[in-house]
């Protein structure tokens, strides 16, 4: 079974299909998508990672026996089974007729269309009006085929579906509205069918269909273009000629202050490459002396018991970080263990732009039709990381998810909120699996606590509270 590592940037539809592959076949794949193990635009560019895929792109993979593949396709198809790629010749031959029609007949259109309403492309008129009826062809052919069909080949999910559903993802989330879709009732209930699955709710999450086609936002596009530089003004003769030095220095100057030039991506991999950046949703809580990183370098790289677990409890900061047990509710509906550790991977998958603000080492203990999953959180701050937390309200103001809501837009409004606390989510992408365990906050202090970090973290011990064997374990970091 594959095992290995998958190099992208958050939530790039292209490394969806690996992930979703992976989750049907059960192949082991780690996704490496924020600092310290990955940043984009720098990791990407060193001479390690040019060595084993030389345009730099992503998604890459890397296997654990030093195996890479480059582009996203070719690693989605080594990721999957025999069920996946086709069974027979003539299934494996159709599944490869999807995946090139994906790519030539879909994601083209797709792009011209949807990327000017994420503010990526400028608006056409024409372009977008020519992708539309392209669109159009391209689910009408879609729609006859399924007709008769639940998949596009033979009686269950294949790659051919991962794959399309893949790259119609943003236009169902974006433009394909109600009117536009009905006449093509086949392929959205295809879509749904597909999203709904266990194996792309782990990796995609809720997918939302658009309810109101989105339009290009002028504004949008103005804010995520590159600023110009104002040119200087050109000094009067005289002084103009008398210091020729001095200006070619401050030209130097400013040469040396343009940013480097944007790792060249694909349009599609612009599309979400280029959303702006969320804040902080930590930010509001005073600096940590607890250095979450340097932690997580001496857990990777150094003895666990003699390196990583001294280091952990000499730096903890007990007033900035809280660390929390937590027990999966259903172990009567876990089955076979790898489909368990599937849902681990899910929720790390889901959890990913939280991992500079945590660490967790969630096991899977016991065996095939009797086994329990539970692990140890630490987290930021001292509330649970997935619920309602309370904020200062000068916070709430500048929250993308509550200021509209609250209307505030200057410092006379806030004044006449009369509550000095808010309550925000910290983000909504967290909450989706919170809900499936119980959590329990532990005293940093007591030897309950000191005794679960051990285990947890070493991967080994009595667990005297699970009463199963130690099957394996998953490190989110």
């Amino acid at each position: 079974m594959a095992a290995g590592t998958l190099y992208t940037y958050p939530e790039n539809w292209r490394a969806f299909k690996a992930q979703i592959a992976a989750q049907y076949s059960g192949a082991h794949l780690k996704v490496a998508s924020n600092s310290p193990a990955f940043t984009f635009g720098q990791t990407n560019r060193t001479p390690a990672f040019l060595n084993n895929f030389p345009l730099g792109k992503v998604p890459a993979y890397q296997g654990d026996d030093g195996f890479c593949l480059f582009e996203s396709n070719a690693i989605a198809h080594y990721l999957s089974n025999d069920a996946l790629r086709g069974a027979t010749p003539q299934a494996a031959a159709q599944v490869l007729q999807w995946v090139s029609f994906s790519d030539s007949e879909i994601v083209p259109p797709a792009s011209a269309w949807v990327f000017p309403t994420l503010g990526i492309m400028q608006f056409n008129k024409q372009a977008t009006e020519q992708a539309k009826e392209d669109v159009k062809r391209v689910l009408a052919v879609l729609n006859q085929h399924l007709n008769t069909r639940t998949f596009l080949v033979g009686e269950r999910v294949s790659l051919a579906d991962i794959t399309v559903a893949c790259s119609m993802l943003w236009l169902y989330k974006q433009v394909l509205e109600p009117s536009f879709r009905q006449p093509y009732t086949n392929v959205t209930r295809w879509f749904v069918t597909c999203v709904n699955q266990p194996e792309f709710k782990a990796v995609l999450g809720e997918v939302k269909l658009c309810e109101k086609m989105a339009q290009f936002d002028a504004k949008k596009f103005a804010e995520l273009q590159p600023k110009k530089e104002t040119p200087p003004k050109k000094e009067k003769g005289g002084k103009e000629a008398a210091k020729p030095q001095e200006k070619k220095k401050k030209e130097d100057k400013k040469e040396e202050k343009k940013p480097a030039p944007e790792e060249e991506m694909d349009d599609c991999d612009a599309v979400l490459a280029a959303e702006p950046k969320a804040k902080d949703p930590f930010a509001h809580l005073p600096k940590s002396p607890f250095v979450m990183d340097e932690f997580k370098r001496k857990y990777s790289n150094e003895d666990t018991m003699k390196v990583a677990l001294p280091h952990f409890w000499e730096h903890f900061d007990r007033e900035g970080y809280s660390i929390w047990y937590c027990q999966y509710k259903y172990p009567e509906e876990l089955t076979l263990t790898f489909k368990s550790c599937n849902l681990i991977t899910g929720m790390f998958q889901r959890l990913d732009k939280l991992r500079k603000n945590a660490f967790a080492s969630v096991i899977l203990f016991g065996t095939n039709n009797d086994s329990s999953i539970s692990g140890i959180w630490v987290f930021r701050g001292q509330d649970l990381a997935f619920t309602w937390t309370v904020v200062p309200c000068h916070w709430a103001r500048q929250c993308p998810v509550m200021a509209p809501s609250l209307n505030l837009t200057g410092e006379e409004e806030l004044e006449t909120i009369f509550i000095p606390v808010i309550s925000v989510s910290l983000s909504p992408d967290w909450q989706i699996d919170y809900e499936s365990y119980d959590w329990r906050k532990l005293d940093v202090d007591s030897e309950e606590c000191k005794t679960m970090v051990k285990e947890y973290f070493a991967w080994e011990g009595d667990f005297k509270h699970v009463g199963k064997a130690f099957n394996q374990g998953k490190i989110f970091k």
